[in-house]
């Protein structure tokens, strides 16, 4: 079982800053660091990182050679990447403050320019045994979600960055929701996480719900029962890549057939691990290493 991940690639600009900046006002940055971003590229390399087969499907520009080679330093397949060398990639400007909290402004670039067409090459050699990984910083997210189910493939969504567009959708053909509270609420109108669940089951009942916490950690839902997850104590530098590392850690135990408690672990301790380092996609740890790893639960 295959996962191919349908999603965004970025150019990141981070720039550390002592608070984030307010409006009408100037200020100097401590540094800036250029990287390789975008939801699709951090969780693929997640989902390889974990251990799974990942192919990367998106669309790149002139400029995105950058991150096709980040994408082959671990291992993750990008035979279902697309160049147009007429346009520039998405990239994203990141505010990174003292208490390793980030704020995020993106330009779409080529993520928002996937065709129909684009989506059919992306998608042709996939069907039922695959996952379909998707987030919302890209084009033609209805076509894309139509046509993995029509191809029987689980469709793991990641609704971020949460629009109205996304709710035009046919999410009844999602398998798995992969979210924090705040999107949850965004879909649900609750804002308590309990509520929340219960109106997503009813609005999509052949659904499973996941919704991460923040400091309360995480709940996963599957359809019968509900179970909880706290974080682990680290030290946090960068939380860029924390969602992002969960997401491809969950799908990992999925795939693996794991218990639902020691999935949320896993992914939970993978995050921990990832946010106790610089940057997005290198800051995602390897199996090795998580499963090496001893912390304590806050």
């Amino acid at each position: 079982m295959r996962i191919l991940c349908l999603g965004s690639l970025n150019i990141d600009r981070t720039y550390r800053v002592e608070n984030f900046v307010k409006p009408g006002e100037t200020i100097s940055s401590l540094s800036l660091t250029v990287g390789s971003g975008g939801k699709g590229l951090n969780q693929a390399i997640s989902c390889r990182k974990a251990g799974s087969e990942v192919y990367m499907a998106g669309k790149l520009g002139s400029d995105g050679g950058i991150l096709v080679e980040k994408l082959k330093q671990y291992g993750v397949n990008t035979e279902r990447t697309i160049v147009d060398v007429t346009q520039l990639s998405g990239h994203a400007v990141i505010q990174l403050d003292n208490s390793a909290q980030n704020n995020i402004i993106l330009y779409g670039g080529t993520n928002r320019t996937i065709t129909h067409e684009d989506v059919d090459f992306m998608i042709r050699h996939f069907g039922k045994d695959d996952i379909l990984l998707l987030q919302n910083e890209i084009s033609s997210m209805d076509y894309i979600i139509d046509r993995g189910y029509e191809k029987g493939m689980t469709i793991a969504l990641n609704p971020s960055p949460m629009d109205a567009s996304l709710l035009e959708c046919d999410l009844k053909k999602v398998s798995y929701f992969i979210m924090n509270e705040i999107e949850a609420e965004d879909i649900s109108g609750e804002s308590d996480p309990d509520k929340a669940i219960k109106v997503l089951h009813e609005k999509y009942p052949n659904s499973k719900i996941v919704i991460t916490l923040g400091s309360e950690g995480s709940v996963y839902f599957d359809g019968e029962k509900t179970y909880r997850h706290g974080i682990y104590k680290v030290n946090a530098v960068d939380t860029t890549a924390r969602g992002d590392t969960f997401t491809g850690y969950f799908l990992n135990g999925v795939l693996n057939g794991m218990q639902p408690t020691e999935i949320l672990s896993m992914a939970s301790k993978a995050s921990a691990l990832a946010v106790s380092k610089p940057g997005a996609a290198d800051s995602i740890p390897s199996k090795a290493e998580v499963m090496s790893r001893s912390l304590e639960l806050k």
